[in-house]
């Protein structure tokens, strides 16, 4: 797959994990287990990455006795989900032409 599309799509994914509430890490991985399996890397990687563009924020609370980063959807992050959306739909509609059975335009 293509890495700035899959990037693209896995990012519209975390976003969507924290989009109802906060969450951090494990959980986030957790929740998204079903559909795509990420490293623990892998996420961080893309938290950062969200941090720096401003689509979440980061607060540390203390669970445990430990310190623990939540992580928070912001206006950009709601946008970016909302454009996800509109452009999955154009890559849906290239899909069907690609994979469109030939007796189709005889």
């Amino acid at each position: 797959m293509d890495i700035q599309l899959k990037r693209g799509m896995l990012d519209a994914c975390v976003l969507a994990a924290i989009k109802s509430k906060d969450s951090y890490g494990y959980q986030i991985i957790k929740e998204l287990k079903p559909y795509v399996v990420l490293s623990e890397s892998t996420l961080y990687t893309i938290l950062k990455r969200l941090e720096n563009a401003k689509m979440l924020t980061v607060r540390t609370a203390e669970h445990g006795g430990r310190l623990r980063k939540y992580y928070h959807i912001t206006e950009l992050g709601l946008k970016r989900i909302e454009v996800f959306k509109e452009e999955w739909e154009e890559i849906m509609l290239i899909y069907r032409f690609v994979t469109r059975e030939e007796h189709e335009h005889e």
